[in-house]
């Protein structure tokens, strides 16, 4: 962050630039342009593999001031302060870094943290003038162009879970119970909700041959890209949609048993990326404050019979969740797991673990 800077603009698909100047990583980039309009969280979002492939916006004025924090672990040894091993998005636009930062738990500045993970990123840039045009032209592609680097390549936003997904299969011990976690782009916390509940969770990757693995139930994870790329973790969903297991999705998740089901998915014009999104249960009056990050969602009157809403968002009207009318599948597009953002719908690992634990196929509501 010492040092003169070098200059940088943001050029999107549409022609339209924004001048500003380089920080973290002095490199071009190329990505999906989107924004997220959330106040805290920076470490959390920005490795939340969901971003893969995406040049992420924050909307609030400043970022940066409570730093970073790196290294420590919970008991299970998995990261405590970040929802990845790295971080994911491919470069990131802000209206201001600052290079100070104050926290008893930081460990650096976010701009030495992108340097070291070569993430490219802009400062500089009117952010309210940015979403806006995103918000009235649509999530669209662009490049961040740092003077004196070379053109960044395009890459594919379409299908980015194959980067994101584990390699290998990975068991976390925790009891008995053992829950199949088909990882598409997993966020830590899911894991660790799961694993605080005392069940054995077994992460395997978004392709994988399951018909010899032995388990209770199964949670289908967030992930990026669009989800009808996910065609070998859409089949497999499919055949497991005739057994009695019970299926619980989250985000990517979602739209996947949707496919699976038979229903489609659609890309929305700028997608959900926030912590403060109002989500009501269908034949409820409760109304839940819900973190998200999706860009695609399932298209709810192509639900076929034997399949009902269960969540609706409250400020337009898309769909928040699936549930099968007398099976136990059911998904959810928001983040019960937040980091960052409220854990108002972290009940829903309860509903899901009494579902499997009863095998009544209906879990206890909040």
């Amino acid at each position: 962050m010492n040092g003169k800077k070098a200059r940088a603009r943001l050029v999107l698909e549409d022609g339209a630039e924004f001048e500003g100047l380089s920080f973290g990583y002095p490199a071009s980039c190329a990505g999906e342009v989107v924004f997220n309009t959330g106040m805290t969280g920076y470490p959390q979002s920005l490795t939340d593999p969901s971003y893969k492939g995406q040049i992420l916006t924050f909307t609030f004025p400043l970022i940066g001031n409570y730093g970073v924090t790196r290294g420590p672990r919970d008991a299970w040894g998995i990261p405590a302060a970040v929802e990845s091993e790295k971080v994911q998005v491919t470069g990131l636009v802000v209206s201001e870094c600052s290079p100070e930062f104050s926290h008893y738990a930081a460990a650096g500045s976010l701009g030495e943290w992108l340097a070291k993970e070569k993430i490219p990123a802009i400062s500089g840039i009117d952010t309210r003038m940015l979403t806006q045009r995103l918000r009235t032209e649509g999530t669209m592609r662009g490049r961040i162009v740092v003077d004196g680097t070379a053109a960044a390549a395009e890459a594919s936003v379409l299908m980015p879970v194959p980067e994101v997904s584990s390699k290998e299969r990975i068991v976390y011990p925790g009891g008995p119970v053992r829950i199949l976690l088909v990882d598409c782009g997993v966020k830590l916390n899911i894991i660790r909700e799961l694993l605080k509940r005392g069940v054995t969770v077994i992460r395997v990757p978004w392709n994988a041959d399951i018909s010899n693995e032995t388990y209770d139930g199964i949670l289908v994870s967030n992930g990026p890209g669009d989800p009808k790329a996910c065609s070998p973790t859409i089949g497999m969903l499919r055949r497991c949609l005739n057994g009695t297991k019970p299926i619980f999705g989250i985000c990517l998740g979602n739209q996947l048993l949707a496919l699976a089901a038979g229903a489609d998915t659609y890309k929305l014009k700028f997608g959900h990326r926030s912590q403060n999104q109002p989500c009501v249960e269908v034949g409820s009056p409760r109304c839940y404050i819900t973190s998200q990050n999706h860009g695609f969602a399932v298209r709810e009157d192509s639900l076929p019979s034997g399949w009902e809403p269960w969540f609706v968002n409250a400020n337009d009207g898309t769909n928040e969740g699936i549930r099968a009318t007398d099976r136990p599948f059911f998904a959810v597009q928001f983040h019960p797991e937040a980091s960052p953002g409220p854990r108002d719908s972290s009940y829903l690992f309860d509903y899901f673990l009494d579902t499997v634990r009863s095998g009544t196929g209906k879990g206890v509501t909040q």
